[in-house]
This record gives structure tokens, sequence and C-alpha cells, in this order.
């Protein structure tokens, strides 16, 4: 799955244009669903310096992101705004309802990778072949 994920409210807390306190298991949770398979997008509004600065607060904690603002990791053209990135998963503080916690994302995004598996098995145009 791809899944893209804002930086403040949701990866640290809320303090832009600084950098806020890291929001508990956030760092771990996304490694975890990276070393699973999916591709991670930073999606945030920082530019410039303030991006730079996220991308390297990230990188600090062993996390680097397939892409940053954009749907390609080499795509110089988004590297500095945001843009609409497509993904399967939005992670971001201002949904609506706000943001659950880390664990409780984690559980929800194993349940839809869960239930997008049994669909695309059942897909299948070879009925015998449902494994």
């Amino acid at each position: 799955m791809t899944i893209a994920v804002d930086f403040d409210g949701t990866i640290v807390e809320y303090a832009y244009p600084e950098i806020g306190k890291e929001k508990p298991f956030a760092i771990q949770c996304l490694k975890q669903l990276q070393e699973e398979g999916n591709r991670l997008i930073l999606w945030t509004s920082r530019e410039d310096k303030q991006l730079e600065e996220a991308v390297a607060f990230c990188h600090e904690r062993g996390l680097d992101f397939y892409a940053v603002n954009s749907n390609q990791p080499d795509d110089a053209l988004f590297k500095r705004t945001s843009a609409k990135v497509i993904a399967d998963v939005y992670i971001d503080d201002r949904n609506l309802g706000g943001i659950p916690e880390w664990g409780e994302i984690y559980a929800m995004i194993g349940t839809m990778r869960a239930e997008r598996h049994a669909r695309h098995k059942k897909k299948s145009i070879f009925p015998w072949r449902r494994h």
C-alpha cells in the first residue's frame, strides 16, 4: 500500500514552523509499516528549510520516505511545494475526527491490507488459483 503521512500534528506535535515533540510511537509505527512493504510518502505543507528540517528529523530517527510531496522519489518539481499525492491511505491530524493513537492507526492499516488482499484473491480470473 502507498501511505501518505503528514508531518506537523501527525508525526510530531504541532509547533510549526518549529518541529514539535515526537508523537509517541509515530516513527516506530511508520518504520514497521515500511518494513512490511508499504510505500511511505511524506506529505506536508512545509517548504524549503522547514521541509528539509522535517526530512532530516525523520532520517535521524531511521525513517526515510519513498518520496516527499510527490509520488516519485526523483520528482524535483514537488520537493519544495506540497501537492496532492496518490495514496491508498492518508494519515493526517486534520482529518474529520482528528488523528487516532499510532497503535490504532497501525491496526487499522493492517485490517485494510488484509481486506484488500482478500478482495484481490476473489478477483482471480482463474478460480482454481485462489491461494
